[in-house]
């Protein structure tokens, strides 16, 4: 593959310990790190079912943060309130200031730069927010910044054809020779495969998927994972 392209939240780094660390402060500190990641999964459910209605215009872009917690406490009845909410989204923020890649992702990000691949960076949210996120990884050491898209400049996200589009034309790459990496199934993958690039599916969640015609090219449970797969796709 001469083009490599990321997705950030969940894949480069483990999202689930803000969420973790925010739960703990802001909601309660006696649940398990089993059960912890148990409401994690779902409010990550949520936030894409929310992020998609905001992005429709159909909710506001506070009723998305919020409500993807909310909604996850529900399911495990845990009683939150919209003030707490609020808090949670912004302690999560500030936990996210915290993130760092996954150690074997920057061993990746430095061999593939040092083999001369092409990089990139795609990734839902708003620009603000995930800009913030990607100088804290570090990324611009590896992708340059006019390599970085992410949707809330574009005002379209994924998984629809139109951003990947954008990335394309403006990469310059060619379909059979870019791969995209990413965690959520539907978003990620599907995406990537329904303009006809290769796809790696970073599950290193485990997650099931059904009811879709795509099929990720490789799905990958750790990082040390992905790092051998383009050490030996050399």
């Amino acid at each position: 593959m001469k083009t490599i392209i990321f997705d950030v939240d969940d894949t480069l780094y483990d999202q689930s310990l803000s969420f973790h660390h925010t739960f703990r402060k802001i909601i309660a500190s006696y649940y398990s790190y089993d059960e912890l990641d148990q409401i994690y999964r779902r409010s990550r459910e949520y936030s894409e079912i929310l992020f998609d209605k905001s992005e429709a215009g159909e909710i506001s872009i506070y009723e998305w943060q919020t409500g993807r917690i909310i909604k996850a406490c529900q399911d495990f009845n845990i009683v939150i309130t919209e003030a707490q909410a609020a808090s949670f989204h912004q302690q999560y923020k500030r936990e996210q200031a915290k993130i760092q890649l996954f150690p074997e992702m920057e061993q990746l990000l430095t061999y593939l730069k040092d083999s001369g691949k092409q990089m990139a960076i795609l990734t839902n949210g708003d620009t603000e927010h995930q800009t913030m996120k990607i100088k804290q990884l570090g990324l611009e050491q590896w992708i340059p910044a006019d390599h970085i898209f992410i949707s809330g400049s574009y005002g379209v996200a994924k998984p629809k054809l139109e951003i990947f589009q954008v990335v394309e034309q403006a990469l310059g790459c060619h379909p059979d020779d870019t791969v995209y990496i990413g965690d959520s199934f539907e978003k990620d993958i599907e995406g990537a495969k329904h303009v006809g690039w290769k796809a790696i599916w970073m599950n290193h969640r485990k997650r099931t998927v059904s009811n879709t015609v795509y099929e990720a090219d490789q799905e990958i449970h750790h990082a040390s994972e992905l790092l051998a797969h383009f050490q030996v796709a050399r």
